[in-house]
């Protein structure tokens, strides 16, 4: 197999999808309304164990708990998202995390409150979240038009961040004045909304899913990891996602233990910390959707992994509480150019039938390197400040970065995405 970008997906226009606006406009509107009951929990959840124990290693553990089984998962729902219906995927996946999260809120009612079950819980939703994560991925080109890719993700990441901002503030609000258990309920019932409205999604049917003719499971499974280590540009995504996750994503969870320990353990504070990451990642967002045709995808996941490092090493070094908001505050704008830019990037370049198996992939990399990186940092945490934690994780990441872009490697890479998206290098 070629080491080049394979043949890319034929472009689908606006005029070839006819009626795609409203059905995104569903899709998007139940994806916003479980996404809400989501971020609840998992706010809710981690204030918890912070606030109780505020332990790093507890931390530590959560993030394992929540992460490494998807990972798992991700090898098989990849594969299963390139060979059965997507929307069904999302649905049964959807649904298996709502009981779940019901059956916690019934023991926590009940005064069980033992770490083993919230760790249990934490592992069984990041179950379900690895068999979405692919399949809602690849799902997404299949109803939007290649042109409005990358238009549509912006939107999609602005949602996004306005749950972050409402969420924490409705979070604190129930958590303070109700139980984690009223956190829980209210995210079973938005998960029965979303998932309504996701039903009446009309999704296409791939070719290869409705036919009798398949490979085998395991000979699918491996012409995806032929496909993705071979493929130049794909196996550079994926380092880049990578390293951020290990150096930056797993870092910046311990800003909460950071606040707590150096400037109070108040909720006010974890509740600011979240809304200036969240209204940064909306404006961030809104300027995706607004300069879609004007961004250059390789180029802004370049840059963006860059302004990380300098932002963990700057957050590392301030000792003002209102500074450190305010780095946070820029930290959330350059997600959306980081997160987004790949993505379509991903979504612009391989083949519709192999998108499950890719994003699949994907979830593997975010999903081990966050727990990797927690694991080591966590209990790191215990023994130093988190600041010091932040500098060298934020200097590493900017060399490591330069270095990915000088390389050779990096350099074909970059190539290969400036021919697939026509962008002149």
């Amino acid at each position: 197999m070629s080491s080049q970008v394979d043949s890319k997906p034929e472009p689908q226009t606006s005029h070839d999808m006819p009626g795609w606006k409203r059905r995104v406009t569903v899709f998007l509107v139940g994806q916003t309304i479980t996404t809400f009951g989501s971020f609840l929990v998992q706010y809710a959840i981690m204030w918890h164990l912070t606030l109780t124990t505020k332990s790093g290693l507890v931390l530590a553990l959560a993030a394992v708990f929540g992460f490494l089984p998807q990972a798992i998962v991700s090898i098989f729902a990849g594969v299963w998202a390139d060979r059965v219906n997507r929307k069904m995927m999302i649905i049964v996946s959807d649904s298996v995390i709502a009981l779940a999260t019901l059956i916690l809120a019934v023991f926590m009612m009940s005064g069980v409150e033992d770490l083993w079950l919230i760790f249990l819980i934490m592992a069984v939703r990041s179950i379900g979240a690895g068999v979405q994560m692919p399949a809602i991925s690849a799902l997404v080109p299949q109803i939007v038009p290649t042109d409005k890719l990358l238009t549509v993700n912006g939107i999609n990441s602005s949602i996004s961040s306005s749950l972050q901002l409402l969420a924490p503030v409705a979070a604190a609000g129930v958590y303070s004045t109700m139980s984690l258990s009223a956190i829980l309920f209210i995210d079973v019932v938005t998960a029965v909304i979303g998932l309504s409205l996701l039903a009446t999604v009309a999704v296409p049917t791939l070719a290869r899913v409705a036919s009798e003719d398949k490979p085998s499971y395991f000979a699918d499974l491996k012409e995806g990891m032929a496909y993705i280590f071979s493929n130049q540009l794909v196996r550079w995504v994926m380092a880049i996602f990578a390293i951020i996750f290990l150096l930056i994503v797993a870092p910046s969870n311990l800003s909460p233990l950071m606040i707590a320990r150096t400037f109070g353990g108040e909720v006010w504070m974890l509740t600011v910390l979240e809304l200036s990451f969240g209204v940064g990642m909306l404006i961030g967002g809104a300027l995706i959707a607004v300069f879609a045709k004007k961004i250059d995808r390789i180029g802004m996941i370049i840059g963006s992994s860059i302004l990380f490092g300098i932002l963990a090493t700057a957050m590392g070094f301030t000792t003002n509480l209102i500074l450190f908001f305010a780095l946070f505050f820029v930290v959330g704008i350059a997600v959306p150019a980081f997160s987004t830019s790949a993505m379509t990037l991903l979504q612009e370049t391989v083949e519709p039938e192999r998108q499950g198996r890719v994003f699949g992939f994907l979830g593997i990399v975010m999903a081990v390197a966050m727990p990797l990186g927690m694991s080591i940092l966590g209990p790191l945490a215990d023994v130093v400040s988190v600041e010091i934690l932040l500098i060298v994780t934020g200097i590493a990441t900017v060399v490591i970065a330069v270095v990915a872009v000088l390389l050779p490697a990096g350099r074909r890479a970059m190539a290969a995405a400036h021919a697939s998206t026509g962008v002149k290098s």
